[in-house]
């Protein structure tokens, strides 16, 4: 490392020869916002300067292309993807991405450490620097069943890890600001590192609580005025647009020249459809700079500013000194990249990767992750305690739900028909009042919790997933229950996956053996079958454009306002279970 730092002091003073020469760019300064022209030289994958520098054993000729730095996603959960880790490189590294900031709660909550070990272990040798925020609530809450729990001890353990940068996304809000001993053990752990969190609406002196306790980032803002408050109270605001969570169209006002270093694009998460259809955080920068925003600014939210908070050195720009990640461009406004770098590598062209991707590791314990306790149907009745009973109901384009009490058909009510299925509340298709279980599914506990949807508009069938945020249990939405118990059955066979059904017989199925969350084909196939999963849905009457990423978030109690899970259903604001 020495030899390499001397040499490249000698390659910066135009002593000694770069590696590679990136002639005649228009280099996109982050520092200053503005574009300067010149000539980029590198060696042992950093850069030596910027410049007139002509001394190389290779040089491109960029003729006048952009060069800008790799982006930085600074708040993901790869497992969204349900693509294995090699596949997701594949995925983003072409469309620009060279780094990632990713969350691993959601196969922490399946398998625990030995999910996390997989993931960083099976990034190692590709080309993607993926860092890591461990996460701070295995399990989310205690209004659920995980598979796995991460105490202190167990932290303790990740913080040794290479790689590891800080504490994931703080869920349990409630927990801080009860000042909750476990919670805040956690916090002081990582105390001198940075803490991200995950505080939807909250708001004032609670507000003022929680970020007093140490956390500094968040990416729930659904308002420009929820997300002013945060910045105000000291918070890096992360503006995010996923797959399922679009608000950078509404938060995008508050990116201004006196608070943009406070502010940064995350994807959160992200669909194999949509990394391979629209892209990754490329596709983020593409939409701000179409909402008005000028191209340099959108980099620099796509790049320096995720560098600068969660403090990785030598990322985030195209300076002295720093590693060589780096993108060409043609246009900045278009945003579509032509090349990517590396370390001074090219790792892609035309969309391309041209890095070799492996199978992976194949771990026994994380292949065998569906554990149902035998149920048979009439488990799925659902009782009638009065003509009203509560309902979830989906907000398109969101991950909030919103809680109604609506009055629901009743099995063997003279003004009901009796429609297929078991149990005292039956789905009313009519007004588009679903049945919605949730199958604890780690630990055969038998547990299943049972309510109502709105939402999805199915007329006839049944939807299940085994990717059910964030204890990833099963999750299924029918219009009666012998689909959804086949489609619960099909889940288990499959040791994982989504599938659609209709009169007891699949319609199309994607399975994730890994965890029971990831696919072990490559992205392509991945992609198509995801396809044919949306075009079943889509014949048997859903509305949604994403129904199986709306369906793992419907198990999620820590997104207001009301949620299922397999202890039953629960009121996300009074953070309890309720009838």
């Amino acid at each position: 490392m020495k030899e390499i730092s001397n040499t490249l002091n000698q390659v910066a003073r135009g002593n000694a020869p770069a590696d590679l020469i990136l002639a005649n760019a228009r280099i996109v300064n982050v520092f200053n916002g503005e574009i300067e022209r010149g000539n980029v030289a590198i060696y042992g994958g950093r850069m030596a300067g910027v410049g007139d520098y002509r001394q190389a054993k290779e040089v491109i000729d960029l003729a006048g292309k952009y060069l800008a730095p790799g982006l930085i996603d600074g708040h993901t959960h790869l497992e969204s993807s349900m693509l294995g880790v090699a596949q997701y490189a594949r995925a983003v590294v072409p469309r620009g991405t060279t780094a990632v900031v990713t969350d691993l709660h959601e196969i922490a909550n399946v398998c625990g450490l030995a999910g996390m070990k997989y993931v960083m272990d099976s990034a190692r040798r590709l080309p993607l620097d993926v860092f890591l925020m461990a996460p701070s609530c295995v399990p989310a809450t205690h209004l659920e069943t995980s598979g796995a729990s991460l105490g202190v001890e167990e932290l303790r353990q990740v913080l040794k890890w290479r790689n590891c940068i800080g504490l994931g996304e703080m869920m349990n809000f409630p927990g801080v600001l009860s000042g909750a001993p476990d919670v805040l053990s956690k916090i002081e752990l990582f105390r001198g590192k940075v803490a991200d969190g995950h505080a939807p609406s909250i708001s004032g002196k609670n507000l003022n609580a929680y970020v007093g306790a140490g956390i500094t980032s968040d990416h729930e803002s659904v308002t420009l005025a929820e997300a002013r408050e945060k910045l105000d109270r000291g918070m890096y605001v992360m503006l995010r647009e996923g797959s399922s969570e679009k608000n950078l169209e509404a938060l995008l006002p508050l990116v201004t020249d006196k608070t943009y270093k406070r502010c940064m694009f995350v994807v959160d998460d992200r669909s194999a459809a949509d990394l391979l259809n629209d892209g990754d955080m490329d596709a983020v920068v593409r939409k701000a700079i179409k909402l008005g925003l000028d191209p340099v600014r959108a980099i620099q939210l796509a790049t320096i500013n995720p560098a600068e908070r969660f403090r990785l050195d030598g990322l985030g720009a195209v300076a002295p000194g720093y590693t060589a990640n780096l993108i060409v461009l043609d246009d900045l406004s278009k945003f579509v990249a032509d090349s990517v770098f590396y370390k001074g590598t090219l790792v892609a062209k035309g969309g391309k990767p041209l890095f070799p991707v492996g199978d992976g590791r194949r771990l026994r314990q994380l292949r065998d992750t569906v554990n149902v306790k035998p149920f048979g149907i009439e488990a799925l009745k659902v009782p009638a305690h009065g003509e009203t009973a509560l309902v979830i109901e989906v907000v398109p384009g969101q991950i909030i739900t919103r809680k109604r009490q609506e009055k629901v058909k009743v099995e063997n009510s003279p003004s009901s028909p009796l429609i297929r299925g078991v149990g005292g509340i039956l789905p009313d298709i009519s007004r588009d009042i679903l049945k919605l279980a949730v199958i604890e599914r780690h630990h055969a506990t038998g547990n299943i919790g049972l309510g109502l949807v709105s939402g999805f508009g199915l007329k006839n069938g049944a939807l299940a997933s085994s990717l059910a945020h964030d204890s990833h249990n099963i999750v299924a939405v029918g219009t009666n229950d012998e689909d959804i118990y086949a489609a619960i059955k099909e889940i288990e066979r499959l040791h994982g996956g989504l599938v659609a059904v209709a009169g007891g017989k699949v319609l199309a199925s994607l399975a994730l053996p890994i965890a029971g969350l990831l696919s072990d084909e490559p992205l392509e196939t991945v992609v198509d079958k995801l396809g044919k999963l949306e075009q079943a849905s889509a014949r048997i009457g859903c509305r949604l454009a994403s129904p199986f990423s709306t369906l793992s978030f419907l198990a999620l109690p820590v997104i207001p306002e009301l949620r299922l899970t397999d202890l039953g259903l629960v009121d996300v604001n009074e953070f309890r279970l309720v009838e």
